[in-house]
């Protein structure tokens, strides 16, 4: 590896309880492994109603939104969508206005992670899902309008935060990890996330090339296809560097697993709750159906086709997502 580059992090506001510990997952190598060293780095610990990926992608917006004047955060996702479900406590606890552009149809009672954006107080408006992709940019810009017209500077924040500034949350992420790798006695790893909105794959390689980290990075696509997430990947990298002139030009090589979205974004197969009910009584390790539990079973279905031969660790990023769960524990009953 070379040298890492110069690197000066923007401001953040810290949220998030880190460094997170890496985990050898002894059961599951012997069960899955094969050859490789099965370990997860388990940022479903980054708190409680603030666990998962999106709380370190959080601590670089919110600081953006504090130091730009906004009072206001808006943003988008899913129903059940952790990013938003995060947002809305960030906000509570840094007294800011959260409202939520949420896809889906209004449920009969409020559950998982729909329940706890509103305990938290957002405002929330939920569109169906062919209105919320084909109107998305129009419902952020009458949502922000509406805000001014009442005195209020209101901050849209993309799918996932997943943008230049969320990026930060994963190039720092990825630091973190190195220091796990190098503590541990991991020469060379593969690294594996869940990819949703592409932001934690895109800091996650942005930091590996970085910090010149000994380390693969590859993303388990849970919607879209692998051109979509290689395309993501580069717009968020270029979104970064764009931000400041100062920051050093990087080229990245985004990796995808494609295949395991089975019949669409949120919808989980047997087979993935399968592997969820399995992996919790072997391991005590929570996944859910919609990111973590597509993405291991993927993991899986790779060191069996032999993806990962000849490196004998593997590491799973843990991005949380137990709430969403919760929307879908009769798939584990």
């Amino acid at each position: 590896m070379g040298e890492a580059m110069t690197l000066t992090y923007p401001r953040r506001v810290q949220l998030a309880q880190t460094p997170t510990p890496l985990q050898f997952l002894s059961r599951a190598s012997a069960a899955w492994g094969g050859e490789h060293r099965l370990w997860v780095k388990r940022d479903d610990l980054t708190g409680s109603v603030l666990s998962g990926n999106k709380v370190r992608k959080l601590e670089f917006i919110l600081a953006h939104a504090q130091d730009e004047g906004y009072d206001t955060l808006v943003t988008c996702g899913g129903l059940q969508s952790n990013h938003c479900r995060a947002t809305a406590f960030v906000g509570a606890q840094a007294g800011l206005n959260v409202h939520l552009i949420l896809r889906g149809e209004a449920p009969e009672e409020a559950d998982g992670n729909y329940f706890l954006d509103l305990l938290a107080g957002a405002r929330v408006d939920i569109h169906p899902p062919r209105r919320y992709f084909r109107e998305l940019p129009d419902l952020f810009a009458r949502v922000q309008a509406d805000y001014a017209d009442g005195g209020h500077r209101a901050l849209a924040i993309p799918t996932g935060g997943s943008d230049g500034i969320g990026a930060w949350g994963y190039i720092a992420g990825a630091e973190e990890l190195g220091a796990d790798l190098a503590a541990a006695g991991i020469d060379t790893a593969h690294v594996v996330c869940a990819s949703g909105s592409g932001g934690t794959q895109a800091g996650l390689t942005l930091g590996a090339v970085l910090h010149q980290l000994p380390m693969t990075v590859w993303g388990v696509n849970v919607c879209d296809d692998e051109q979509y997430f290689i395309d993501k990947v580069h717009e968020d990298v270029s979104d970064w560097q764009q931000r400041d002139p100062a920051l050093p030009v990087v080229e990245v090589e985004p990796r995808v697993l494609d295949g395991y979205v089975g019949s669409g974004y949120g919808k989980a197969g047997p087979e993935i709750f399968d592997l969820i009910r399995e992996l919790a009584r072997m391991e005590g390790l929570v996944l859910d159906p919609v990111y973590t539990g597509k993405a291991f079973y993927g993991m899986l279905r790779e060191i069996e086709a032999g993806r990962f031969a000849g490196c004998r660790d593997i590491v799973f990023v843990h991005t949380g997502g137990i709430f969403g769960l919760m929307a879908q524990r009769q798939g584990c009953c």
